[in-house]
């Protein structure tokens, strides 16, 4: 029972005997079974947090806020990449189950609305990251994809660009709807043409930003500017263009959104739409611990930045 109270920082022992038990302790090597203490006190100080894709470069600035906080609280925070797959992201939600996490993060979830409300009211605090659930079952930190892409849609217009070509997000993905919505809401606005036949859909990834500017290209298409979905379909519109003879800004005008560490890396820098992803895991932490306490707290919603480098100036 001594050791035990030294162990946990529970009860009274006094200096002399707290200090050979803690000297015992580092001769040994000992580690509190933490399944074990879990059982007890209901809880496992870990926080689950799922991810659609590891290699996209917006998300580890979000793991990177959320391991501070949790750190900062003494928890541990377990992350699962679901690789864009569904079927891997409904497994991971359900192995945090049963792993008794004490809290659980998802980032923009591929998995259909009924299935992911489900899933996540099993769990004791539930946050979302670009998803809103309509009973509510977990709390939502956005970013106003709507505004954002107002944003992007009126600079490049302010510029004199008429013909724009849309790279639309996955169809899985929630946050693609919605910014192809409000593409479309804010060319109709500026009093621009929305030709269908320069949205396309694709994978958040540099390989098929390349693929999709040779296509539109190859199809004979005209436009002078590109929105991309996210930085990395941008970075491979931009290096396309580089490989076809296509002067960015001269010959095309680029824009991407999140604001990556690349994009002021590449050549020219990308005009992009900001936002803080390390305060987006930090809160959704946070949010987890408030929940945790019994503490009601609204969806959140962070607007976007418009930044302006060289790829449209």
């Amino acid at each position: 029972m001594t050791v035990s109270r030294v162990v946990n920082g529970t009860g009274r022992v006094n200096e002399a005997t707290r200090e050979r038990v803690r000297h015992y302790v580092d001769l040994l090597g000992y580690q509190p079974n933490q399944v074990a203490r879990s059982l007890s006190t209901k809880q496992s100080r870990t926080v689950g947090l799922v991810v659609p894709d590891i290699t996209n470069p917006f998300f580890p600035e979000i793991v990177r806020g959320a391991e501070d906080a949790a750190w900062e609280d003494g928890y541990t925070v377990a992350l699962a990449n679901a690789v864009e797959d569904p079927v891997r992201e409904r497994a991971a939600i359900l192995n945090f189950e049963a792993h008794r996490v004490d809290g659980l993060i998802v980032c923009s979830p591929r998995l259909p609305n009924a299935e992911l409300e489900e899933l996540v009211s099993r769990h004791p605090a539930s946050v979302l990251v670009n998803r809103k659930l309509d009973k509510g079952s977990a709390v939502s930190l956005m970013v106003d994809d709507i505004q954002g892409a107002a944003l992007a849609v009126g600079f490049v217009a302010d510029r004199g660009h008429e013909r724009v070509a849309l790279l639309a997000g996955p169809d899985r993905s929630a946050s693609a709807h919605v910014r192809r919505r409000g593409f479309v809401e804010a060319m109709e606005r500026a009093g621009l043409p929305v030709d269908e036949r320069l949205i396309l859909t694709c994978e958040p990834t540099e390989e098929a930003g390349d693929r999709a500017l040779r296509t539109l290209l190859a199809r004979g298409e005209r436009f002078t500017a590109v929105i991309a979905y996210n930085d990395v379909m941008a970075i491979g519109v931009q290096q396309a263009a580089a490989s076809l003879g296509l002067d960015v800004p001269g010959d095309l005008v680029v824009v991407g959104c999140d604001d990556v560490r690349m994009a002021s890396l590449v050549t020219p820098p990308l005009t992009t739409l900001r936002v803080d992803t390390y305060a987006l895991g930090r809160q959704a932490v946070e949010t987890i611990f408030a929940l945790r306490r019994g503490e009601r707290r609204q969806h959140v919603v962070y607007t976007p930045e418009l930044v302006v480098r060289g790829s449209a100036p």
